[in-house]
């Protein structure tokens, strides 16, 4: 009979046997499982953080830039300007849907007078045109305006809905009209005006296409006929600003006779990619060929503004609120 502390020894010694039996066994699986199979749940772990931090980022940029804006300088030159003994600087707003930068938009305000302009354009939209919607803060802003120099304002969709349709919005239109035109703002709707720049005459023309060319999925057809039955015959002997909110009916801009079109209406496509440009209008038609920048062709120029606010869709990515600054010179002046 076995001693009790053999056996106990014994017994231990079996152990430790199987100890080593299941960490050799353990060591075999380890060699024959692939390495990059064992690192999967690392890379796994990886990725996904990668993205999570890349979708906050995103989200914070996005959230950035629903509260500021920055002032955007494009220079614009024309033999029809060879008249200016200098530099004219003309800024210009578009689709600010009410939005408030600072108290009582003072911030917005003080950019534009830092810039001293000789003209301030306004290219529509600057109130959200739904039931219900106040224009306060639209009207408060551009009531101020005119204290810095001349104001033209052409309309976009939103003020153009208002006024045509008197059943559904009341004399909302009517209202806010009146009170621009008191404060010494000119609107131009379907007009034309001479305007002096020093020496150098210009015209500025206020367009309003029916509103059916508004209309989502679809893409109404313009041509420069339209826009005669609308604004009369373009004028080549004369620098032609026109206020168009649309621009996707640039080509037609063009042979009506107009230099410099100044447009907003698509929010800059509201996500911009690097490369691309805007990624959808709000008739949701994707990548949108003029849509946040400005253009020259055949010696036009189509200056698209991605817009001060947004409404509905409150998304900017890429895509930052601006206000323009149009620099007019002579074909000689240098940049």
């Amino acid at each position: 009979m076995l001693h009790p502390l053999m056996l106990l020894n014994s017994y231990a010694k079996n152990d430790r046997i199987n100890d080593n039996k299941e960490m050799e066994k353990a060591d075999a699986i380890m060699l024959r499982t692939p390495k990059k199979e064992r690192n999967m749940p690392l890379i796994l772990f990886a990725v996904i953080a990668i993205i999570v931090i890349a979708g906050l980022l995103c989200l914070m940029e996005a959230r950035r830039e629903l509260h500021y804006f920055k002032v955007t300088h494009d220079v614009v030159k024309s033999p029809k300007l060879n008249g200016l003994e200098s530099e004219k600087r003309v800024v210009f707003l578009s689709d600010l849907h009410n939005k408030v930068y600072g108290s009582n938009n003072e911030t917005l305000l003080e950019a534009v007078r830092q810039v001293c302009p000789d003209l301030i354009l306004i290219g529509g939209d600057m109130l959200i045109g739904k039931k219900g919607c106040t224009f306060r803060p639209a009207l408060d802003f551009v009531l101020k305006l005119p204290e810095i120099c001349p104001v033209y304002y052409a309309n976009g969709n939103h003020e153009q809905r208002m006024k045509e349709h008197p059943g559904e919005y009341g004399n909302v239109w009517e209202t806010y009209r009146r009170e621009l035109v008191q404060a010494g703002v000119h609107l131009l709707e379907n007009e034309r005006i001479s305007v002096y720049l020093g020496e150098q005459k210009i015209q500025i023309t206020g367009l309003e296409l029916p509103e059916k060319t508004y209309c989502k999925f679809n893409r109404y057809p313009i041509n420069k006929t339209d826009l005669e039955h609308c604004v009369g015959k373009g004028d080549d002997s004369v620098f032609q600003i026109l206020l168009a909110h649309n621009p996707v009916y640039f080509k037609a801009y063009k042979e009506w006779g107009a230099d410099l079109v100044l447009s907003g209406h698509l929010h800059g496509g509201i996500i911009r990619l690097p490369g691309i440009g805007g990624v959808i209008t709000p008739q949701v038609i994707l990548f949108p060929k003029y849509s946040g920048e400005m253009t020259v062709e055949e010696g036009h120029t189509i200056i698209v503004s991605r817009g001060l606010g947004t409404h509905t869709v409150n998304l900017r990515f890429l895509n930052e609120a601006e206000l323009i600054v149009v620099h007019l010179k002579t074909e000689k002046q240098s940049e």
